[in-house]
């Protein structure tokens, strides 16, 4: 199906702000690097094999199975980031082909990839199932996919029911997006992707984030995680004490979450291997 399709009403005005919400996330590539190498090393990446960056942001992922020797494509919604990807690949001295492009339409032919990748990338996509649809059928048979999300238990999953509880529901029969954190837990993973995969696989790690105050990390948190950002500035404008309340719950779950002068952010790692149907 073609992305203009998909991209009509319902979604089409959300997926356009989170084209523009995302412009700031490469501030975060020092931290989202150290952990390319756990999913790349996770899915098991080879020479040779062809694989897809889905959500690819400035191509941590992509690059780092680039330089394993991978054929690599990246994927993502929004320009800013596909355009330090670019960057980031001439600075490895690697080829990878970056288009700007929607999970829930991807535009590739059924059965061209060898390994499909997301980092914290295709869990923002508002309808799984048509993301996890979409993400299989490009995947050629007897290959494998492998993701990275954030559970709802911990200290990310906790931002966004924060966030979530502060964000107006959306209207009477309007449809709504599904939480990304949903993602995070290996049942709902393993009901997604259901009879389409086997040897599914889960193991866990964390992204360790520096940390001199929680208002520091807040203020970071604040700059580049468009969501956030969106949230806090409609609330500063709209509704003053409730961006107080929110700014104050956020800091109580960094310090929960803090140890010593270091943040850490538990993330999920899901590998699966897709059947042949035949």
């Amino acid at each position: 199906m073609s992305t203009s399709k998909q991209d009509a009403a319902p979604f089409a005005q959300f997926k356009s702000m989170q084209r523009e919400m995302w412009a700031g996330f490469g501030a975060n590539e020092g931290f989202t690097t150290m952990i390319a190498g756990d999913l790349v090393t996770f899915a098991q990446i080879a020479p040779g094999e062809s694989v897809l960056d889905v959500g690819c942001g400035t191509g941590v992922v992509a690059v780092t199975a680039a330089r394993a020797g991978a054929r690599v494509r990246g994927l993502d919604l929004t320009p800013a980031l596909l355009e330090r990807a670019r960057e980031n690949a001439v600075l490895a001295d690697v080829e990878i082909e970056f288009m700007e492009g929607d999970v829930e339409s991807l535009p590739y032919p059924d059965r061209t990839f060898d390994v499909v990748l997301s980092q914290f990338g295709h869990m923002f996509a508002p309808r799984p199932e048509l993301a996890t649809s979409e993400m299989l059928r490009v995947l050629k048979p007897g290959g494998r996919i492998a993701f990275s999300t954030w559970p709802p238990e911990h200290a990310m999953g906790g931002l966004f029911s924060i966030m979530g509880r502060a964000t107006p529901a959306p209207p009477p029969g309007a449809p709504a997006a599904a939480p990304p954190p949903q993602w995070g837990d290996p049942n709902i993973v393993r009901a997604r992707l259901g009879e389409a995969v086997t040897k599914l696989r889960f193991s866990r790690s964390s992204m360790n984030i520096p940390a001199l105050s929680p208002k520091h990390v807040l203020l970071s948190i604040e700059a580049t995680f468009g969501p956030l950002k969106t949230l806090l500035a409609r609330l500063d404008e709209q509704h003053p004490e409730q961006a107080h309340a929110l700014r104050s719950e956020i800091l109580q779950l960094i310090r929960d979450n803090t140890e010593g002068n270091v943040l850490r952010q538990f993330y999920l790692l899901s590998q699966a291997t897709k059947k042949d149907p035949a």
